[in-house]
């Protein structure tokens, strides 16, 4: 079977995100006010063959954990669910 799986690499508390701060410094630039507390990471979507959602889950998890976020300073949230056949 297939699934979509999704993860959302994120810094951790307390790390400096140098790109956040200059987009929210820029907004009043803008005439932009009622925006604050932004937050910039990664997000990955891929498609996973696996026998079933938790299998998916947990090679969603392992690339995440190995590859794609680095644990020292990041945070992965991973999350699967159906696929879709975009094409169609």
């Amino acid at each position: 079977m297939k699934f979509t799986a999704s993860v959302e690499v994120s810094l951790l508390a307390g790390i400096a995100n140098p790109e956040a701060a200059t987009i929210e410094h820029s907004l009043p630039l803008l005439g932009i006010t009622t925006v604050s507390d932004v937050q910039v990471g990664r997000l990955f979507r891929f498609v996973v063959d696996a026998h079933d959602a938790e299998a998916a889950l947990e090679t969603a998890r392992s690339l995440a954990d190995r590859l794609l976020a680095n644990p020292v300073m990041e945070r992965a949230e991973v999350a699967v669910g159906p696929w879709r056949d975009a094409s169609r």
